[in-house]
């Protein structure tokens, strides 16, 4: 940084002196200042160096930001989810294995502290949900670092804008009946959304049989399937229609469900039953043509593996904020693409999240949809903890980013007004 410094103020020098002797010269030198004024106040990319790594927590502690300080003062934001509370200890203890380290050899970083924490357990749960926020935040550095998105680190893109569908998050409304599915989604298609996801599970439905049995009763069976009935019917065939069930039944309700529902053309089923069993799976799938979506809750490309291969799924679902970050996001997608399974990523994160997401998604081929929150259109929290340019979503499209990096700063005063009390805040 000093040698550029240094280029400039001999620039100006030279110009100052040569003016004296000639006005002409002022003309000359002028386009030499402004050349260097237009070089980056940074030195040379191999020169960066990791110097910290700060985090602060929101949402009682299940959402997780990371930022990466480096020696230019260049620095990048991550984010990771669900798997995140309680890792204050654990993002300073990678902080120690990264410092003084470049922080554009993202991969070679990822595998480091991966392949560090084998006996740790860097298999999957927190340590890659907070290894995902740290390697978004190193994309982010890189990006900025060379003044380019994060796509075109990717190499570069397919599609300029993102597709995402509206979680309607009704799930935060008591026992919604099926006119509250069909207002929910007039609601989501007035707003410009062309694709609408919808919660079946309900934890306390008074048909279930007990709060263990993972058997839906028939009265839940009726209930589920009048529900997406009254959705459909308020939204005509035009708009796509997926069903989350949070992997809450078994099989056989599994089965039932999805064939109840095959009139009614979903997008997708999401996780019937939980994604450990890829055999299991592939029983549903067989067992009907509702087509099946799975992955929000696995890890790595190794977890998507087995699913991919026996044809366990029709789309696939990974979170880019807890399975790996954002290069292994776009490894499960070209592995999926070898199998011409779609990719329809899992996103409850902030719009720092989002933006993070629509990289992985417009740099590959076999990109579906994108999941978006009701809620960032109705709690201000999310809107107050990042920095962005133009609206968040426009007629159920986000805009990639064409600003160096991830596109998407984090706003600490908005933040520090959310954050989890009595966690560490940006330390």
């Amino acid at each position: 940084m000093s040698s550029i410094k240094s280029r400039r103020a001999f620039f100006k020098k030279a110009i100052t002196a040569g003016a004296v002797l000639s006005p002409a010269s002022t003309l000359f030198g002028s386009g030499l200042v402004q050349a260097a004024e237009r070089e980056p106040m940074y030195s040379r990319p191999s020169d960066l160096k990791i110097t910290e790594v700060q985090c602060a927590f929101i949402r009682f502690g299940h959402g997780l930001f990371v930022r990466i300080q480096t020696n230019q003062g260049i620095y990048g934001c991550g984010e990771g989810v669900d798997a995140v509370a309680g890792t204050y200890h654990f993002v300073k203890m990678l902080e120690r294995r990264l410092k003084g380290k470049n922080p554009l050899n993202v991969h070679r970083l990822f595998d480091e502290l991966r392949k560090s924490g084998i006996f740790e357990g860097a298999q999957s749960g927190m340590f890659i949900a907070v290894l995902s926020a740290i390697e978004t935040a190193l994309w982010d550095i890189m990006g900025k670092a060379l003044g380019v998105p994060v796509y075109q680190l990717l190499g570069g893109k397919f599609r300029d804008k993102i597709r995402v569908y509206c979680d309607t998050a009704l799930y935060q409304q008591n026992l919604p009946t099926a006119d509250d599915f069909a207002k929910a989604a007039t609601e989501a298609k007035n707003m410009g959304f062309t694709a609408i996801k919808f919660d079946l599970d309900q934890r306390n439905d008074p048909r279930k049989y007990d709060p263990y049995n993972w058997t839906a009763s028939p009265g839940e069976l009726k209930r589920m399937v009048d529900q997406v009935t009254a959705a459909r019917q308020a939204v005509g065939p035009d708009i796509d229609i997926c069903c989350d069930m949070h992997g809450r039944y078994d099989s056989v309700t599994a089965q039932q469900i999805a064939r109840r529902l095959e009139p009614l053309n979903l997008m997708w089923l999401e996780e019937p039953i939980p994604a450990e069993n890829p055999e299991a799976y592939k029983i549903i799938a067989d067992s009907t043509t509702t087509p099946i979506c799975a992955g929000e809750n696995l890890f790595l490309a190794y977890g998507f593996r087995r699913l991919l291969e026996i044809g366990a799924v029709d789309i696939i679902m990974p979170d880019l904020q807890k399975v790996g970050g954002l290069g292994e996001g776009q490894r499960i997608a070209n592995l999926a693409s070898l199998h011409y399974v779609p990719l329809a990523p899992h996103m409850v994160a902030s719009y720092l999240g989002a933006m993070a997401s629509c990289h992985v998604c417009a740099s590959v081929p076999n990109f579906m949809i994108l999941e978006w929150q009701m809620y960032f259109h109705t709690d201000p929290m999310f809107k107050d903890i990042v920095k962005f340019d133009g609206p968040m979503v426009e007629n159920g499209f986000i805009t990639l980013s064409e600003k160096p990096g991830i596109g998407v700063d984090i706003n600490e005063e908005g933040m520090k007004k959310h954050a989890t009390e009595g966690y560490p805040f940006f330390k």
